[in-house]
């Protein structure tokens, strides 16, 4: 009995009920690829019958990427035809398109030159140009500038009937001291507040030393300034000079006003203030007050301001204010304590 023929183990098997087996005879085969082959060339080519969708552009930048990437982890050091090729594809779409960084892929390019939005209408601002004059405050009113002075007591003082026993006295010392005086009518300013209820003009303030022009004052301040020549300023001429004093030159006695830059009223304005400007000796020599007198009328004239610091409650002169630079300026303003300023 024919045993039946045995298969051979690299011939594949057809599906039955097609084809019947055929005797094999003597034939000359050509060996066809094997399967490793068929598995190594396959994934070179791709269906021709399925299509492909073409990526757009952001996908196809990060799908390229995520491919570079795959390969760079899971090819081999030593690769093989297939990488090879691959590689030389990569290399062929670096060359054809440069590829974007990984910070830019997803972000435009921007312009060459920034646009800029168009002005909305009606809200342009337009360029503030400096004026061409300064501005000026606003005016003041006019009644601004009539300020009214500080309230001062002796503002009130009018003249009595009958003068007061004191002012009797007071010209009754004038004559012992050869004082040459004339009576006065009142003085009185409601508006600004002067007042000088019983006021002399003075003529001398001794027997020897005379005072002009016409020097109206009260009574005690008269009676200050004539001691004063008398007991101060004779001395120290003669002293320094060797010569008597002859006269004095007064630049202010009474002034309706109040004091430079304030609504203080001045001691001038009550008739308690006398204002020096110069000293005439009995040879002729005129000593003036200023800022920078002769070395011997410096001496004198030294003297006799600081002995006036005293007798006088206020004394000023050259140096302590541009007011005062070229006279002495003696007063009885009543002061806390009886104290004195001096400069």
């Amino acid at each position: 009995m024919e045993q039946p023929m045995s298969l051979r183990a690299d011939q594949p098997l057809e599906p039955r009920g097609k084809h019947r087996l055929k005797r094999r005879g003597p034939q000359h085969v050509t060996p066809g690829p094997t399967k490793i082959q068929q598995k190594t060339q396959d994934p070179l080519t791709s269906p021709a019958d399925v299509p492909v969708p073409e990526p757009r552009p952001a996908d196809a930048q990060k799908a390229e990427v995520s491919k570079k990437d795959e390969l760079k982890t899971q090819a081999p050091k030593s690769g093989g035809a297939a990488d090879r090729l691959n590689q030389d594809k990569s290399h062929q779409k670096k060359q054809a398109r440069p590829e974007p960084s990984a910070d830019t892929e997803n972000e435009p390019e921007p312009p060459s030159v920034a646009p800029t939005p168009p002005p909305k209408p009606g809200t342009v601002e337009p360029e503030v140009e400096p004026p061409a004059v300064a501005p000026q405050p606003p005016q003041k009113p006019a009644d601004a500038g009539d300020e009214k002075m500080l309230p001062d007591p002796r503002s009130a003082d009018l003249p009595d009937d009958k003068m007061p026993d004191e002012e009797v006295s007071c010209r009754e010392r004038l004559k012992t001291l050869g004082v040459e005086f004339e009576e006065h009518k009142a003085e009185s300013n409601p508006d600004i507040g002067c007042s000088i209820p019983y006021p002399i003009v003075l003529k001398t303030l001794g027997k020897s030393i005379a005072i002009g022009p016409g020097t109206e004052l009260n009574c005690p301040m008269a009676e200050a300034a004539a001691r004063f020549a008398a007991d101060v300023i004779q001395p120290a001429a003669k002293a320094e000079f060797g010569a008597d004093l002859q006269s004095i030159g007064q630049a202010s006695a009474f002034v309706c006003r109040p004091r430079h830059g304030t609504r203080k009223l001045s001691e001038h304005a009550f008739g308690n203030a006398l204002d020096i400007a110069s000293f005439t000796l009995s040879d002729g020599k005129k000593i003036e007050v200023g800022p920078a007198p002769p070395e011997k009328d410096a001496k004198f004239l030294n003297a006799v301001r600081k002995a006036a610091c005293g007798p006088f409650k206020t004394v000023l002169g050259p140096g302590a204010d541009p007011d005062h630079a070229l006279h002495f300026h003696l007063d009885l303003e009543p002061r806390r304590h009886g104290g004195t300023f001096c400069q």
